[in-house]
């Protein structure tokens, strides 16, 4: 058992946050992660290859150099093809995504699980509020007309703040770890310790505290906190290695910095609750990833879990497109 301490417990209730150091073994959770996007990335790079797009598949590259040629010579990001989540609209019969099976035992990884079960409970649901990071450098990265990067650091934000209302009656946990070390250099995250104490801030999209507008392009790459509501100069960097994973919960502000290096930033933040408690995005599925109480309602399979991805996509894509934003900018703060 992989259970948290009581100094760690402490730590996690008081500051709102807990890195813990070698959780989450490399070799056999995340290097089967590493190998199998390789095969995505190759599948995308044959479509785009074909299409046009780019010169190259740049097959002789490591993932981190070919990901950031690809997207470069493309000028697009192409995270879509693969998160292990919906995007939140817009959805098709053929909208990308990769729910693959070693992505699927990550989320059941049981060091993990057993640190998750210490903070909310031993019956836990996987939250389907989960995504997949890749971050490229941002002197390669493609901009947007306006000059801002497409895909770079992550404005301030709540995690409760990115989901529907019901999220407010969840204990809903967030646990990030990256897939290769992440630092200051290339993009690690940010957070305010002991923000979590108090209410859900307002968000505001696409805000900008530098010049107080409103900017499309920020607000493509989601909801901001005004710094005028939380003490941002407490900010604290969290470097973490390859196999560390950060908790946090649904109220502490974080944020990630931009990656100014020449390596990719490449990172998953999953998220856990109790089972039974609201999701905050009921349409996408979610799954018993352990319970004590009824382990027959356990998910163990990774092709369940993939087509329970794959019918939301077909249902959602013959449906009347929806939002997860409960903000709509009108809130004195984002004035």
């Amino acid at each position: 058992m992989a259970s948290l301490n009581k100094e760690q417990l402490d730590h996690f209730k008081e500051f709102g946050f807990l890195k813990v150091e070698n959780l989450i073994d490399p070799e056999r959770i995340i290097d089967p992660i590493i190998e199998e996007y390789h095969q995505v990335l190759s599948n995308l790079a044959d479509t785009l290859f074909e299409e046009g797009k780019i010169t190259s598949k740049y097959e002789d590259l490591p993932f981190g150099e070919r990901v950031t040629k690809i997207y470069a010579e493309a000028d697009e990001v192409y995270n879509q093809f693969f998160d292990f989540s919906l995007p939140q609209g817009n959805i098709k019969k053929d909208t990308p995504f990769w729910a693959g099976p070693a992505v699927f035992y990550a989320l059941k990884c049981e060091s993990l699980l057993d640190a998750v079960e210490s903070i909310i409970g031993k019956e836990i649901y996987s939250n389907p509020i989960q995504h997949v990071r890749i971050k490229i450098p941002e002197k390669f990265s493609p901009r947007d007309e306006d000059g801002f990067v497409k895909f770079g650091a992550t404005p301030w934000h709540q995690d409760a703040g990115v989901a529907t209302k019901e999220i407010d009656k969840t204990n809903m946990l967030t646990v990030w770890f990256p897939l290769m070390d992440a630092d200051e250099e290339n993009g690690c995250l940010q957070v305010v310790p002991g923000s979590h104490d108090g209410k859900v801030l307002t968000h505001c999209p696409g805000f900008n505290p530098k010049t107080g507008e409103v900017l499309p392009a920020l607000s493509a790459q989601g909801l901001q906190i005004p710094t005028t509501l939380f003490k941002s100069e407490h900010a604290m960097s969290v470097p973490m290695k390859k196999g560390d994973a950060l908790f946090l919960t649904k109220k502490t502000v974080h944020n990630s910095l931009p990656n100014n290096s020449n390596r990719i930033r490449w990172s998953f933040d999953l998220r856990y609750q109790p089972i039974g408690q609201p999701t905050g995005r009921e349409i996408f599925p979610g799954f018993v990833a352990r319970s004590e109480r009824n382990p027959e309602n356990t998910l163990n399979d990774p092709h369940k879990w993939y087509t329970l991805w794959e019918s939301t996509r077909d249902q959602l894509a013959a449906e009347e497109q929806f939002s997860f934003n409960r903000w709509d900018g009108d809130d004195p703060a984002c004035a």
